[in-house]
């Protein structure tokens, strides 16, 4: 038996697509041998590579004016390579809402000049800044967010309203495919695949053509976005094994009816363990505004932290991994995305009712 594996990334993958890989791991399609031993400039793996992006095209509605990057380095990766590409010469703007915009804020700063547009940190990153607390500059290269903040739980469901001609960008690492979005509010995309795309490694890049053309001189070629949309993400190898099998996690998605189905089960997903932590009578905490609080990663505290030990040694023994919250935080963390089944909430939710009857 499978354990629920909980942990916030490199993630829980779908059952079904992991045994597909296993049973093409020595021979995909005939071709006597795996897709990591094949050429990347070879026809197989060209068809892999441009079936993917035709179907994460359908799946996000992406419209014809994007190009979509499969790169390397993770999403941290980007966090220079988004100014060093979309600065050019000007200034930009980044909300900060949790750990992950922060480290992209600071980050930014060693490649140019960037502006802190708005930050929650004084709130422990519990919310999100509503309207009157951004200060805004319409003439900045572009403004920097991260829609779901992995750490601490918190998600964004309303985009801030962005000064005319400034491009939207957005680190979705933890939520992208979880739900429907419209691409063409933003100006770029990137996600790291490790939640919900595939392995470790792979950074998804979805950018609007316009923004192209615009990298630093000192940009390195493999980092310049042009160079590789010209190249087909494949200017040099090309992550092939994480492209892969994100195109068939894309697929999957697909025969799920799509993200519309997607999202109605992870919001069945999510309330579960969210009405469980509210009706506990204080046994359980969740620390985000309820309109914030993310569908994918559900960060929660027990009252008294010294039964931390006991609860995570009684998951275990129930095989359910990977609820340690992070370090920076403590507590407990169920990230719930789109390959956790209902069957690992419902297990979930049976630990936390009964250990809460008994420890209560």
């Amino acid at each position: 038996m499978r354990i629920f594996n909980f942990s916030a990334g490199p993630a829980v993958l779908p059952t079904a697509v992991l045994e597909q890989v296993r049973d093409e791991l020595l021979d995909w399609h005939g071709t006597g041998m795996g897709i990591m031993e094949m050429s990347h400039r070879g026809k197989d793996f060209s068809g892999v590579i441009h079936e993917a992006e035709a179907d994460l095209r359908a799946l996000m509605g992406i419209p014809s004016n994007y190009r979509v990057l499969f790169l390397q380095g993770g999403a941290t990766q980007q966090f220079a390579q988004i100014p060093m590409n979309l600065l050019d010469g000007r200034s930009a703007d980044y909300v900060v809402t949790g750990a992950w915009s922060k480290k992209a804020y600071k980050e930014a700063q060693h490649v140019g000049n960037v502006r802190l547009a708005g930050s929650t940190e004084g709130d422990g990153f519990s919310r999100l800044p509503v309207a009157h607390e951004l200060k805004l500059d319409p003439q900045a290269a572009y403004l920097h967010v991260c829609t779901n903040e992995t750490i601490h739980g918190v998600e964004m469901f309303d985009l801030p309203e962005v000064p005319v001609g400034v491009p939207l960008v957005a680190d979705m690492s933890s939520h992208i495919l979880s739900r429907p979005m419209d691409v063409s509010r933003y100006g770029l995309i990137y996600a790291g695949a490790q939640k919900n795309i595939g392995p470790a490694g792979l950074v998804l890049v979805i950018v609007r053509e316009d923004l192209l053309g615009k990298a630093s001189t000192i940009t390195p070629s493999v980092m310049n976005y042009t160079t590789m949309a010209d190249n087909g993400s494949m200017l040099n190898t090309p992550p092939t094994f994480g492209i892969y099998l994100a195109g068939l996690i894309f697929k999957n998605l697909k025969a799920q009816g799509g993200l519309a189905a997607v999202e109605e089960a992870n919001v069945a997903k999510a309330k579960r363990v969210y009405d469980t932590i509210d009706g506990s009578g204080g046994f359980y905490r969740n620390p985000v505004a309820v309109e914030c609080r993310s569908r994918m990663n559900v960060p929660f505290t027990l009252s008294d932290p010294a039964l931390d030990a006991a609860f995570l040694a009684e998951a275990a023994e129930r095989k359910l991994v990977g609820l340690k919250g992070h370090k920076s935080v403590g507590g407990m963390r169920a990230s719930i995305y789109n390959a956790m089944s209902l069957e690992g909430v419902e297990a979930l939710v049976a630990l936390m009712q009964d250990f809460a009857a008994r420890k209560a």
